[in-house]
């Protein structure tokens, strides 16, 4: 499937009933009158004010796709799906919807609107840790929506947990956070590499799993003696890279396939003379250029 198709599909689908979003305008690269980021990184960047209570002008219900820059992974890029520079589809409840309406309705996308197969499908949520419980919600929303238990797999507050500022324990006063949902699409013929350890699973980053999907549920704020209370509004900050799902569309590990990012891997073979599946060292070698042409530009 084709970037473009699944970006309408995408928005399409959250603006229909019964979901009723509204489309938001993507922000500028370069965020205007925000010193705190050289660059957007993601579609609620633009949203924080919102998240603590200040009401939208479009109501509550809001969806976009907003390409972002994040140079956090620059290292990796190279690998088969680390970019600089992407797209990412996003979905926001402000204090509306929560964790059953968020996780079926993108369980619902993926399955009947992209058709990916629910074999290939694998979810992880919070496992809790000292100062959060664990997140039995998500858990319990996603054994209704039929996923088995052991494909869903349960992180602590590195791979599963989001706020500003980092973990729970790191959070100032003030600072709102929650535990996140995501869902990987598994690419079975790719095999586990041991040297990323002994078993595989979706946080692997041996690259038979791809995150496809994250759903954040925003419902503790920090107070002035240290502990998490539950906000009296909980919000939804989803966030999915268009690149990833593309690639989990034609079951391809390696995002440099997809229709979004292929043509300029042409341009540079045609221009420097190599072939990109070649060799593991070629291949290094376009990715870096491509996302970094591409980011440039």
């Amino acid at each position: 499937m084709k970037a473009d198709e699944i970006r309408k599909k995408y928005l399409d689908f959250f603006k229909k009933s019964p979901r009723n979003h509204k489309e938001i305008s993507a922000s500028p690269l370069v965020l205007d009158g925000d010193s705190t980021t050289l660059f957007t990184s993601a579609g609620m960047q633009q949203l924080v004010p919102y998240f603590s209570g200040s009401k939208h002008p479009k109501g509550k219900r809001l969806v976009n796709s907003q390409p972002s820059l994040r140079t956090q992974d620059i290292e990796e890029v190279g690998d088969n799906r680390h970019t600089t520079f992407f797209e990412m589809l996003g979905n926001w409840s402000l204090g509306d919807y929560f964790k059953e309406d968020q996780l079926g309705w993108f369980w619902e996308f993926i399955v009947r609107e992209l058709n990916l197969p629910k074999e290939r499908l694998w979810v992880s949520i919070f496992k809790g840790d000292k100062d959060v419980p664990r997140d039995e919600e998500s858990f319990k929303v996603w054994k209704k929506l039929g996923i088995s238990e052991k494909k869903i797999f349960e992180y602590g507050v590195k791979e599963n947990w989001w706020s500003m500022t980092g973990a729970p324990s790191k959070m100032a006063q003030g600072n709102i956070g929650g535990p996140d949902s995501e869902v990987f699409y598994e690419f079975s013929q790719v095999k586990h590499d041991k040297k990323y350890g002994k078993e595989c699973h979706p946080n692997c980053q041996c690259g038979r799993f791809l995150e496809i999907g994250n759903s954040v549920f925003i419902q503790y704020v920090k107070k002035a003696d240290g502990s998490l209370e539950e906000l009296p509004q909980k919000n939804v900050d989803f966030g999915g890279g268009l690149e990833r799902l593309a690639a989990a569309t034609i079951n391809d590990p390696d995002i440099f396939q997809v229709d979004l990012l292929t043509p300029l891997v042409k341009v540079i073979e045609k221009e420097l003379g190599v072939e990109y599946g070649k060799t593991s060292e070629s291949n290094v070698s376009v990715r870096v250029i491509d996302d970094h042409l591409r980011a440039s530009v």
